[in-house]
């Protein structure tokens, strides 16, 4: 990467946050824009590369959040920025589904070729997460004849109306838009920090009660598939104990029923693996991708056993915009900056640099309960002191000190109560260990 083509790669408070200009931006958004579309940090950006955002008011605010885990390349690479430009000069749209062009096959053989297992696979791209997962259950559908679809509690997989009806989270997803998709189903989601009888039985009784639920419950012979987060993002970057998803895995196989993980946020390097379920040794039969795919432009994909992806007949996936040429080039550049730059082990680095600074924040009567994740995923969950009782107003004014001092961080959770940490992959150390001293501090000065 040429550094005269990021911003600056330091942290600038040229004014208070939101400086003047965004507040006057702010309120014409409050104008035109309907109420429902939330804000994390309410500033306007001018220009954004490597571990910078830089706002219309010139403050350079370090990234923690890459859009939420879509600018792991970082916000302007050029591998990515050179070949959206050279694609846009050709063509911007035909629609892959009425004429053909070569960047959309180019984009399915590397996930075919990168994403988990050695059997053969093929891929069908979209535009969004949801869009992806939505597609995996119609594919999973139709080449079982089943219509069930089993999900975690505390799962997230989208806000479309079926995605919607397998997420978890009541307030802001689902509140006020049912009636929701039938046939879906909840298990428990093994949250080892949260397990009621210790963190040491969650994978065993999380496992057994997805197994009586499915069997006695639902029937495994009406179940399409069971959809699985290999670290629930949304829900609080829970990370299942050892043995969980593979017991899922081989449990669905013995059923017939299709595994799909649902790599959307966990995907394409972000905890250390090119793919999360790596991990765990565990090789699903769809795999959903989006966010990271192409650096920031919207691509999504399903990506599985080839028998199974082409169970649906012609005409049946697909969508105007899916596979956009544009977005497919980007895609190409991203995947290129990923694998040579070694933003696998990039990751791997981060959490070696960053995961031991943070696990000292959790001591006796700490507002932090846990630290967890993998690579550069990883999230602090607060706590009453001396309790393990949420404390969602602790992490909000963790997250607001940290904004106030330039540094973009994220809640999730469930409970609202955890932070989520998100950095750029290709983000300096420097700027990522100044990042975690404005965190530290403000995790201290809400003790």
């Amino acid at each position: 990467m040429t550094p005269t083509t990021l911003p600056e790669q330091r942290r600038i408070l040229a004014t208070a946050l939101p400086g003047p200009r965004s507040v006057e931006r702010q309120a014409r958004r409050a104008a035109e824009l309907a109420h429902g579309l939330g804000t994390t940090m309410p500033v306007f950006i001018d220009r954004a590369g490597g571990g910078i955002l830089v706002d219309i008011d010139g403050n350079h605010i370090i990234d923690l959040a890459s859009g939420i885990a879509v600018t792991s390349v970082g916000a302007a690479h050029p591998a990515v920025t050179r070949r959206i430009a050279e694609q846009a000069e050709r063509f911007t749209h035909t629609c892959f589904l009425v004429t053909e062009y070569d960047g959309f096959v180019e984009v399915a053989a590397a996930l075919n070729r990168l994403t988990p297992g050695d059997h053969p696979k093929k891929t069908a791209l979209f535009s969004t997460g949801s869009e992806a997962v939505e597609n995996a259950i119609k594919i999973a559908r139709t080449a079982t004849g089943r219509s069930a679809v089993v999900v975690l509690g505390h799962a997230y997989h989208g806000r479309t109306l079926l995605t919607m009806s397998m997420t978890a989270k009541n307030v802001p997803y689902k509140q006020g838009f049912g009636p929701f998709a039938p046939e879906v189903y909840r298990v428990p989601s093994p949250y080892p920090y949260r397990w009621p009888t210790g963190p040491e039985n969650a994978a065993a009784e999380a496992f057994a009660a997805l197994e009586e639920i499915v069997t006695t419950q639902i029937g495994a012979a009406n179940v399409a598939a069971i959809v699985a987060e290999p670290i629930q993002g949304e829900g609080g970057f829970i990370v299942p104990p050892p043995g969980y998803l593979r017991a899922v895995q081989e449990f669905a196989a013995e059923h017939g029923i299709v595994f799909v993980a649902d790599e959307i946020q966990t995907g394409l390097a972000r905890t250390g693996a090119l793919f999360a379920c790596e991990h765990e040794g565990v090789v699903p039969d769809l795999i959903t991708t989006a966010k990271a795919l192409a650096g920031g432009m919207p691509l999504a994909a399903v990506t599985g056993r080839a028998e199974i992806m082409d169970a649906v007949p012609a005409g049946g996936l697909g969508g105007t915009y899916a596979g956009n040429p544009v977005a497919c080039a980007a895609a190409l550049g991203a995947l290129e900056a990923i694998e040579s730059e070694g933003l696998v082990a990039r990751a791997r680095e981060i959490e070696q640099r960053v995961r031991p600074r943070l696990e000292e924040l959790v001591t006796p009567g700490s507002v932090v309960g846990e630290v967890r994740g993998r690579g550069a995923m990883l999230a602090l969950e607060f706590v009453r002191p001396g309790t393990s009782e949420p404390a969602p107003e602790i992490a909000r004014a963790v997250v607001e000190h940290c904004h106030q001092e330039g540094v973009l961080t994220l809640l999730c959770g469930t409970f609202g109560n955890v932070i989520r940490l998100l950095p750029p992959l290709v983000i300096p150390m420097d700027l990522l260990d100044e990042a975690i001293d404005v965190l530290v501090a403000a995790v201290g000065s809400a003790r």
